[in-house]
């Protein structure tokens, strides 16, 4: 008589099952860990976010605070989903131990240029990503995002602050800037 020795088919499913398992685990608990370990010493905190819009054209105006342990690059602005070019962008950085607490208002839309002086402050224009030391905070003016209008005010819109590792995103109602 011949005997063959071998697993039966039910105790070797069982095992491809149970090394499927393992290896789906391995591989989340690695995921979520590269994931957590970046995103959380990153971490950026919006305020005073505004958009303002009449007839001559849109501003946006946000403040953004380094709160993780790491220095981060500022490498995209975008409204709406639409990227911001630099050169449309002016950034003020609030000295090191200073804090700004005040709301941040509209301003001269033909004025956002090179050097902006707006709040007591002189806003600096920028052509490439922007630096961010842990504990830094920034005042960021946008001329004339591309796809807010007039008849937007009223309407809620996102603001979106992309790193390396993340992306940051708030929402703000858009604003009538013209006085009465």
């Amino acid at each position: 008589m011949n005997k063959q020795k071998g697993l039966s088919e039910v105790v070797s499913t069982l095992i491809l099952l149970v090394v499927a398992v393992l290896l789906a685990s391995v591989a989340t608990y690695y995921a979520t860990n590269i994931t957590m370990t970046r995103t959380e010493t990153e971490g950026l905190q919006f305020g005073k976010e505004h958009m303002w819009v009449n007839s001559t054209g849109a501003i946006a105006a946000f403040k953004v605070s380094k709160l993780g342990v790491r220095d981060i690059l500022i490498d995209k602005i975008s409204i709406r989903g639409v990227t911001e070019e630099w050169t449309d962008v002016v950034i003020y950085r609030v000295p090191s131990g200073a804090t700004h607490s005040g709301d941040l208002t509209v301003c001269d839309y033909a004025g956002i240029a090179d050097a902006m002086s707006h709040l007591t402050y002189t806003f600096s224009s920028i052509t490439d990503d922007i630096p961010l030391a842990s504990g830094g905070e920034l005042l960021v003016y946008i001329k004339d995002p591309d796809n807010v209008q007039i008849d937007d005010i009223g309407t809620t819109i996102s603001i979106s602050v992309h790193t390396n590792n993340a992306q940051y995103i708030t929402e703000t109602n858009v604003e009538s800037a013209t006085t009465q």
